[in-house]
């Protein structure tokens, strides 16, 4: 009874190991990425940086963030953005945004973790006006 019960646990220990080596691991931050297809399908939603970059959400969750090669003065207020990517399939760090009439183009476009919350936002403006009057 005793073989029966160890080897039952070692055939499940073996089974769940098995399982997690074959988990696909999550993305490296920081890495140049790209969205395949990107249209409305395939991008679940975006948010600005304020004039500096955007990070844009895929439909299965993961965030990316990418950085402008100049300002992009409308991105804060935009209800909507474009992406000409040149007639590649792929939103990438070649791709541009378009807002507003204003073509916003890309220098890199990376995997993120996702944009900081109201709350993480504020305690960093505190923090830093906290460290600038010591």
């Amino acid at each position: 009874m005793k073989q029966k019960l160890a080897l039952s646990l070692a055939a499940m220990l073996l089974s769940l190991s098995a399982a997690a080596a074959n988990e696909p691991r999550p993305p490296s931050l920081g890495v140049e990425a790209s969205i395949s297809f990107p249209n409305d399908t395939t991008i679940k939603t975006w948010q600005a940086d304020g004039e500096d970059g955007i990070w844009i959400q895929s439909r299965q969750g993961g965030w990316y963030y990418g950085k402008f090669a100049t300002i992009c003065r409308d991105l804060n207020f935009a209800q909507g953005i474009g992406i000409d990517n040149r007639g590649s399939s792929q939103l990438d760090r070649f791709s541009t945004i378009l807002v507003r009439r204003q073509r916003c183009p890309l220098t890199s476009f990376v995997t993120s973790l996702p944009p900081p919350t109201k709350a993480e936002l504020k305690a960093a403006r505190e923090a830093e006006k906290a460290a600038k009057s010591n």
